[in-house]
């Protein structure tokens, strides 16, 4: 885990150094287990981020934005009844553990100093947030509730005694010698790195890997020289924060990991780092939660529209031969004089064939010859008739199946809120019924657009979902402002605020279009340009659904660097 001790004690240095002595202004609970302080400190608004969720816990300064529920829930009502307008006396780490305690003071009820500490646990799935009464020892809420069926160490309830999670006792690192080090590891046992993990306080696999790399053979020389300069920078309050990315894995630490191969980039702070790293993930975590049922039904539809278009295909192929039954049937009429009833074939002279070929002409027995060949006109002209349906229900397939791509590509980089929309169309378009219980928007509700800045302060809109697509490219767009999409890949409407947009402006908003499209991992994406005049809704067409002409393409790799950079 990247968020091991050491990075603890950094990011208490850290909140400390920017939040001391500042004072609570606004309390948000966007989501389940996370927490957001607005805090008030050295002449400027802090968003001070706590997250319990299971596989993000942390605590950051922030400058994401966050929805938040209309309707605040009980944890988040308790710490504003406690904590808004105290002040925030002090941040410290629980030795070298996961453990961040913000001690606040402010006043009760009746007027009277009180002291409350917020315990900040960051153990993964065990992750929590506890408020406790500091002059008691008591906890007073806490934003997962623990009984003692569930954990037989501690009780995490309201009124309960706080009690700290089970001591390791393990050696510090950053006061160890080499002594204490060669003391705590058996170079004959091998996997150093493990024992580094269990015997020193605050350590993760990623730093004791880093150490065991750095000392290269890694023995009782080498090894515990490397563990000391390795601490010295960190015992010194000296970070370099980076994120290392190497094929769609990505890692971070507050120093640099030189064992782990890919792109670095480096940060002014950990709470930039944890911004650009954790970017979009709860949020797609959240996603999958909400849309879990509405990828499933997507899925399923996708499957049996493959299938039925496998069978379109076959059936077609079968069609095709309605010229065949055509040509039995004009020659079987011809020889009718030749044939008896209980004849299973009748081989004939083939008047269509210049070099004057036979032909074999299977037959019904139960029939005469004149019901035979009137069977295979009729199967000339079902045939027939059949190649004009099934080459509709074929098209009527395919364009459903493009829509399925569209859905899925958009659940891909959905926000909360986005899923909503798209859940709303499924129901308009029978797909899904609407929950009773449910309140609809308005019917005049306008879908809100992600806005994004190009270079020179041009404005550039997004479309993350079919409505919003509707919406930007059909209503909000002006005739003559440049509109853009991927070539032939599903993907987002975007819109250029202007009509002689410069040519990075053109290629930024392209970034865009290929960043919000099934393409996103790919290189040199092609993307589409044209004037939003040029783009028509076809009547009857379904949702986000558009032709275009009079486009000029440019091919763009999707830089998500680039996109962090335009949001507003």
């Amino acid at each position: 885990m990247s968020f091991d001790g050491l990075f603890t004690r950094a990011m208490t240095k850290e909140l400390s150094t920017a939040l001391q002595g500042g004072r609570v202004n606004k309390i948000h609970q966007p989501y389940k287990n996370e927490v957001i302080l607005i805090i008030r400190a050295k002449g400027k608004n802090h968003k001070l981020l706590l997250s319990a969720h299971p596989s993000y816990a942390r605590v950051q300064l922030t400058e994401e934005s966050y929805e938040n529920p209309k309707e605040p829930p009980l944890f988040c009502m308790m710490m504003r009844k406690h904590l808004e307008g105290a002040v925030l006396d002090s941040i410290e780490q629980a030795g070298l553990d996961r453990l961040v305690i913000f001690h606040f003071r402010g006043k009760n009820e009746i007027g009277d100093i009180a002291y409350k500490q917020l315990y900040v646990e960051i153990m993964g799935r065990h992750s929590n947030i506890i408020l406790v009464d500091q002059q008691k020892g008591t906890i007073i809420d806490s934003i997962k509730h623990i009984s003692a069926a569930v954990n037989s160490y501690r009780t995490v309830l309201p009124g309960y005694d706080y009690v700290y999670p089970p001591a390791q006792d393990k050696v510090n690192p950053l006061t160890a010698t080499e002594e204490d080090i060669i003391r705590q590891l058996d170079f004959n046992s091998g996997r150093l790195d493990r024992q580094l993990v269990a015997h020193f306080s605050g350590f993760s696999p990623l730093i004791a890997k880093e150490i065991i790399h750095q000392s290269g053979l890694a023995n009782r020389e080498t090894l515990p020289r490397t563990f000391i300069q390795e601490m010295e920078p960190i015992r010194e309050h000296l970070y370099t924060p980076t994120l290392i990315e190497h094929e769609q894995k990505s890692a971070f630490y507050l120093k640099d990991l030189q064992h782990l191969p890919g792109e670095r980039k480096t940060f002014e702070s950990l709470s930039e780092l944890l911004d650009r790293f954790y970017v979009g993930k709860a949020d797609r975590d959240r996603v999958k939660q909400q849309a879990n049922d509405i990828e499933r039904l997507l899925k399923n539809e996708k499957e049996k529209n493959e299938t039925k278009l496998v069978k379109l295909e076959q059936t077609l192929k079968e069609a095709e031969n309605a010229d065949r039954f055509q040509l039995y049937g004009e020659l079987l009429t011809a020889h009718l004089y030749a044939v008896e009833k209980g004849m299973k074939e009748i081989e004939v002279v083939n008047y269509y064939d210049e070099a004057g070929g036979k032909m074999t002409i299977p037959l019904d027995p139960q029939k005469t010859p004149s019901e035979n060949a009137q069977k295979l006109f009729s199967k000339y002209q079902k045939a027939k008739n059949a190649i004009l349906a099934v080459n509709e229900q074929i098209e009527n397939t395919k364009a459903e199946l493009s829509y399925i791509d569209h859905l899925l590509q958009q659940i891909e980089s959905a926000s909360p809120k986005d899923i909503e929309e798209i859940r709303e169309e499924l129901i308009d378009e029978g797909y899904m019924k609407a929950k009773s219980s449910k309140k609809k928007k308005p019917a005049n509700s306008k879908p809100e657009l992600e806005t994004y800045e190009a270079n020179d302060g041009t404005l550039i809109f997004v479309g993350k979902n079919n409505k919003q697509n509707d919406y930007l490219t059909n209503k909000f767009a002006r005739r003559d402002e440049i509109w853009l999409h991927t070539k032939d890949i599903p993907g987002s409407h975007v819109v250029i605020r202007s009509e002689e947009p410069a040519e990075d402006t053109i290629l930024e908003a392209a970034n865009l279009a290929a960043y919000f499209s099934k393409a996103k991992s790919s290189s040199s994406v092609p993307v589409d340009f044209t004037k939003v005049r040029h783009v028509k809704k076809p009547s009857g067409a379904k949702p986000g659904f558009v032709i275009y002409d009079h486009q000029q393409t440019v091919y763009v790799t999707p830089n998500e660097d680039l996109v962090l950079k335009m949001k507003r």
